[in-house]
């Protein structure tokens, strides 16, 4: 089934088994590392250091904000840092979530529907423990934190929905195009360029800011700033039409799996 009532009945249907895969696919990944689940702080922290050298020391990157330091830089790019890491882990899987799971191909009860959203769930526990890193810098640097932040889950619902529609495509893509999943590293690399992580998007030409719009992660990133850090209100237009385009591809993608699962089992 295709449509949007058959997706939430499964979600019903399966909540528990999805808890339980999420769980363990974000504890798997850590297991038998000496240092574990500390890994998901470290890896954040160190790329943060390497790229507030580069772009505060090296290139002399500025955002433009009043007496602006090293560590109001470093806070508002890993602000933007986080983002992109939820969008590239969850596009960046995608393509081997099946691939990967021949098990799960093979068992006709199996909800494959589930995988990517299993993916999700495992960056969104990255995520969340990257944003509590970020509250703590901003706590221990006495950085002004505003009410708006509390916003953050209404502000990264058309993010999530664009990512899972495309999780969906590209798990089924990625059954009969396995140098997709090289592709999409590029891909999310090029997301990262292509968006204000590093630099204020008022410091390109008007044409070009309207470029950078297209990429998924550009609004959630600007939002995000604007509610927790700068105190700004959430642009209800240009969310509301995130929100649609993100449904959009959501059930779209949904539909182009569900469509063409039927062939995993023999690609396989």
């Amino acid at each position: 089934m295709v449509n949007p009532p058959a997706l939430v009945r499964t979600l019903m249907r399966n909540r528990g088994l999805l808890w339980e895969l999420t769980k363990r696919d974000f504890i798997g990944r850590y297991k038998g590392s000496f240092l574990g689940i500390a890994w998901s702080l470290l890896n954040p922290l160190l790329m943060l250091a390497v790229y507030t050298f580069v772009f505060s020391m090296a290139f002399r990157a500025r955002w433009g904000v009043e007496s602006e330091s090293r560590v109001d830089f470093a806070i508002i790019l890993f602000s933007g840092l986080i983002v992109h890491a939820l969008f590239a882990e969850c596009i960046s899987r995608a393509p081997v979530l099946i691939t990967s799971n021949p098990n799960y191909v093979k068992k006709v009860v199996f909800p494959l529907e589930l995988l990517p959203l299993v993916a999700l769930g495992s960056a969104l526990g990255h995520f969340l423990v990257s944003f509590a890193v970020l509250i703590f810098f901003c706590l221990i640097s006495f950085t002004p934190l505003h009410a708006g932040g509390l916003l953050l889950p209404l502000v990264l619902l058309p993010l999530l929905l664009i990512v899972l529609g495309l999780s969906w495509l590209l798990a089924s893509l990625g059954v009969y195009l396995r140098d997709l999943a090289h592709v999409i590293g590029m891909v999310a690399t090029i997301a990262l360029f292509l968006a204000p992580v590093f630099y204020p998007i008022s410091s390109l030409p008007p044409v070009y800011q309207s470029l950078l719009t297209l990429n998924p992660i550009t609004l959630p990133i600007v939002q995000l700033r604007n509610l927790l850090l700068w105190g700004e209100p959430i642009n209800i237009y240009a969310w509301a039409v995130s929100l649609v385009v993100g449904l959009l591809i959501f059930f779209a993608g949904f539909a182009w799996f569900q469509k063409t699962r039927r062939g995993f089992a023999d690609v396989l």
